[in-house]
């Protein structure tokens, strides 16, 4: 890893610099854990305690918190995006692919392969595939018939991208993530399933991140859409005919069934579930856990899930829960009885 000293980071962040710029930093840490030669952050406040004690070298922190800390410090107008700046700048990821084709590689004589493109060991690369200028395709990956990839997206291992799926530029794809497999699309007939075949494909957009194991259905007529600058953890599936608007973030877990359409600049905390065929407008934050049965057409935070309570306490709700039909019916007598009172009197 580089060593960069103070004044280059607070130049490299458009930080002001407090303390000593010849100050080597090797790595970045968190205030409880940090030592000599490392540069910690503060972003939340509940944290501040931790500045009498850290043993960093530097500390990123914004200037309503520069007072309570007398050491070599970044004065940042956000700290938390300093950080992460930072991170990116400081970063030791390695490459998914070496350069080049990899000699076990298998690639069809009519897939187009840019120069600078790398193919992992075992990837097979389809025909009609068009690989852009620095893709890496990491190791085992397999991108199927007239797949395209736009410039400088990277595959990690494993990932698996079906016919006619089209990915945008600087897209970045974890371990094991399906894109274009078939969405969940049958008839009945008497008992019998009958396999619809899904004609759309998914269209990715620029700057989209997809976490490990993720798995997005292409579309059964019309295509599966992720606009460009969105973030999606893992383990999430998004069904067949989705479309999910710019800037939207999705936690780990979450399910969105099939044709509905999420709006612009959204959150989705872990393990949310979306019903099928509604539409979710721009600015909504669900909580974890939430679940999402009809249309959404107010920004906002919206919630569902039940906090934790003791077996007992939950128990005792339950039973509660249940006798609901029963007590409705008798407060409702009970209001038709007052009514009644009231008339006489």
């Amino acid at each position: 890893m580089q060593n960069y000293t103070l004044s280059q980071i607070a130049e490299l962040l458009g930080a002001e610099l407090d303390g000593d710029g010849a100050l080597e930093i090797s790595k970045i840490a968190t205030l409880a854990n940090a030592r000599s030669g490392h540069i910690a952050f503060l972003a939340n406040k509940k944290y501040r305690s931790q500045l009498d004690d850290t043993q960093a070298s530097a500390v990123i922190l914004s200037a309503a918190d520069a007072k309570y800390y007398q050491g070599n410090k970044l004065i940042a107008a956000n700290p938390y995006n300093s950080y992460a700046q930072l991170a990116q700048i400081m970063d030791t990821t390695p490459a998914s692919a070496a350069s080049g084709v990899h000699p076990s590689a298998v690639v069809h004589p009519d897939a187009v392969i840019a120069k600078t493109a790398s193919i992992g060991a075992n990837a097979v690369i389809e025909a009609g595939a068009v690989i852009a200028d620095e893709v890496q395709v990491g190791a085992n990956c397999f991108i199927g018939q007239n797949a395209k990839v736009g410039r400088n997206t990277k595959f990690w291992s494993n990932v698996s991208v079906y016919h006619n799926v089209e990915i945008g530029e600087n897209c970045l794809f974890q371990a094991s993530a399906i894109i274009g497999s078939d969405g969940f699309g049958y008839a009945n007939d008497k008992g019998q399933w009958i396999k619809i075949p899904q004609l759309g494909a998914v269209i990715i957009g620029d700057k989209v991140e997809i976490g490990a194991g993720v798995t997005i259905d292409r579309g059964a007529i019309d295509d599966t859409i992720i606009n460009s600058n969105v973030i999606i953890d893992d383990q999430v599936h998004i069904a067949h005919n989705v479309e999910i608007g710019s800037g939207t973030a999705i936690a780990g877990c979450t399910v969105i069934a099939g044709s509905t359409t999420i709006g612009k600049n959204c959150q989705f905390a872990g393990l949310v579930g979306i019903n099928g065929h509604i539409e979710i407008c721009d600015g909504v934050i669900l909580t974890g856990m939430s679940m999402v049965t009809k249309a959404i057409t107010e920004p906002g935070i919206y919630s569902s899930g039940i906090p934790h309570s003791s077996n007992k306490e939950w128990r005792r709700n339950i039973a509660h829960l249940r006798n609901l039909p029963e007590m409705k019916d008798r407060l409702k007598a009970l209001e038709a009885l007052t009514k009644s009172l009231n008339v006489d009197n």
